[in-house]
């Protein structure tokens, strides 16, 4: 009997020496796999050597499964309600209410109907003055940091970690900001993360175990730049169905370089072309999502206001 079937024959009873758990004596499930129970760490220890095959198998499996689900949307623009666009200067974050705001409602109230720059530009959302300086700027985000905002964390972090905008250079406060923004569920600062130990920034040294660690985070919360990377990473190590499957995840999200890869890889024979449809046609619904008049008006005004 393998030891999934034991399992799935009794789950209340220690698959190594068999003794029942109970209110008192409640056993404890392999923490990998979640396949088996334990009544004591002495008994999991000796049934290692049985049960590490298929405990890494099946731990790789639930991870697998994790991984490729399809995550969360973007969140939608805090004052006309459609999705916001993937692509960054399709939005912005404001950092005197702390909202996130599409190009086209940032555009609308600082420009008039001829275009025309209007004075005393105010936050689209709140009504508050822009800042005048680098300096309140930053005092801005770190009260929003103060009441644990994560974007502000994040903002912070990557200023430090590269001695930006007016703050000094400190490694290990960049690096907790970030850690604090992406348990708080930010997934650019698990993307900043995972890029600091893939090339040696913010003072860590190269680890690609970590950095592939924290690029797997991003993506799973929806960061679409970190899955195109883990897509390229499948790609360089010749694993093109997982590639694909990354791809075609982030495509579902308007990343119009994993939709160029599909494309490549339909070319030459690593993906079908029902694949490529289905991208097609993925990034055409994430299109009918994110499109209005007016960031059309906006990214026609400016590059800076571009969304796809």
């Amino acid at each position: 009997m393998s030891t999934t079937d034991k399992d799935n024959e009794d789950i209340s009873t220690c698959v190594n020496c068999g003794k029942e758990g109970d209110d008192i004596n409640k056993l404890k499930s392999c923490t990998a796999c979640k396949l088996v129970k334990y009544c004591s760490r002495e008994c999991q220890i000796a049934h290692r050597p049985q049960h590490k095959k298929e405990c890494r198998k099946r731990a790789a499996e639930l991870h697998d499964k994790e991984l490729f689900k399809q995550p969360p949307p973007a969140e939608d623009c805090s004052i006309c309600f459609l999705r916001i666009p993937t692509l960054r200067s399709g939005y912005k974050y404001m950092s005197c209410c702390g909202k996130v705001i599409c190009c086209g409602c940032c555009y609308a109230p600082l420009y008039d109907n001829q275009g025309n720059k209007v004075d005393n530009q105010k936050c689209p959302f709140c009504r508050t003055p822009s800042p005048k300086s680098i300096e309140e700027e930053n005092e801005r985000l770190k009260k929003r940091m103060e009441v644990g905002d994560p974007i502000a964390m994040y903002n912070l972090g990557v200023c430090y970690g590269k001695g930006r905008y007016g703050l000094p250079q400190d490694h290990t406060k960049a690096l907790e900001l970030l850690h604090r923004a992406a348990e708080l569920g930010h997934a650019k600062a698990y993307l900043q993360i995972g890029d600091a130990y893939e090339y040696g920034d913010y003072g860590v040294e190269v680890d690609k175990k970590k950095a592939k660690h924290y690029l797997e985070l991003a993506s799973m919360i929806g960061d679409v730049e970190a899955r195109y990377y883990l897509g390229l990473n499948e790609k360089k190590a010749i694993d093109p169905h997982r590639a694909l499957k990354h791809y075609m995840i982030a495509v579902e999200s308007g990343d119009t370089d994993s939709l160029e890869e599909i494309k490549q890889m339909y070319t030459y024979g690593f993906a079908t072309k029902e694949d490529y449809t289905k991208a097609l046609q993925s990034y055409q619904s994430y299109l009918g999502e994110i499109k209005s008049s007016q960031r059309d008006k906006a990214a026609a005004f400016s590059a800076h206001y571009r969304y796809y």
